[in-house]
């Protein structure tokens, strides 16, 4: 489902904000990006989105903005600086002064300037806190989409149990209509089949059409959607093998219909599974 949340907190060493976006993903997908000096978050964020999301592709990102106080220093790393200027001496052995970096390019180069430690904890916490209200905010978001994708899959289910029940009760009418056709068309033919042969012969073809098989399985498949519907749980993916099954049994009606009305009524059925099955790609 499709969410987006911005939360920002204002610090003493600066300013937090954290943007979350998730969209429609067949399975969990996260995405983390974090300055350097909050790198060791990943692993907890992490942790904390696949404990609460089961399906979607989720985008986190923290941006962090040290207050005037905080960023007025600069500390160095006197680790890169040595390995820097050794490098610079081997430089200037084989170019020449006209080879070395100014002082500019080597305050540019990744490590030289470490960002302020200072209640490195503290800042941790702040964070983690603040993903965790915008996650809350997220999921909030997410659930009230959820909401109305299961009012529009409830409107759809409605019908299709309108449709089921149109066709059970016009079932016996068909077949009947049917084994009189094979009659009459016998009839016409003047063929001296024996009576029983005949009788057979309608049987056998009102068993190939008959389709209460279906109907009892779709029956079936509808009232397990409904019952994931309203359950706790994720369904998302229960409910895309459901669709599939669902299809199956449409096209099945559609295969064995002897009505052009049935046929009508199973076209209307696939219309609303497929429409379902969008609907689904959205639910968790």
């Amino acid at each position: 489902m499709t969410a987006f949340c911005r939360r920002q907190a204002e610090l003493g060493q600066g300013t937090l904000v954290w943007e979350i976006r998730s969209v429609n993903h067949r399975y969990l997908e996260t995405s983390i990006r974090l300055p350097e000096a909050f790198r060791g978050l990943e692993t907890a964020i992490r942790k904390s989105v696949r404990g609460r999301v089961k399906r979607g592709k989720v985008d986190c990102t923290l941006r962090f903005k040290a207050s005037g106080a905080a960023g007025g220093a600069l500390r160095l790393n006197p680790g890169v600086l040595a390995a820097l200027a050794e490098a610079g001496e081997q430089i200037h052995n084989h170019y020449g002064d006209s080879r070395l970096p100014s002082s500019l390019d080597i305050l540019r180069w990744p490590g030289v300037v470490e960002e302020e430690t200072a209640e490195d904890t503290e800042l941790e916490a702040a964070a983690l806190s603040l993903f965790g209200a915008a996650l809350d905010e997220l999921l909030a978001g997410r659930a009230r989409e959820g909401g109305e994708i299961e009012v529009a899959i409830r409107e759809r289910v409605a019908a299709i149990r309108e449709i089921l029940a149109g066709v059970r009760a016009s079932l016996p009418e068909i077949l009947a209509i049917q084994r009189q056709n094979l009659l009459d068309a016998i009839a016409e033919l003047k063929a001296g089949l024996e009576p029983g042969r005949v009788e057979q012969e309608a049987a056998l073809l009102a068993q190939k059409a008959d389709i209460a098989e279906e109907l009892d399985r779709l029956d079936a498949h509808v009232n397990e959607l409904e019952r994931l519907l309203g359950a706790s749980e994720p369904a998302g993916r229960a409910l895309d093998f459901l669709m599939q099954e669902l299809m199956r049994e449409a096209n099945t009606i559609c295969s064995k219909s002897a009505a052009i009305e049935t046929t009508r009524n199973a076209l209307d059925l696939k219309v609303l599974i497929e429409q379902i099955r969008e609907q689904v790609q959205n639910v968790e």
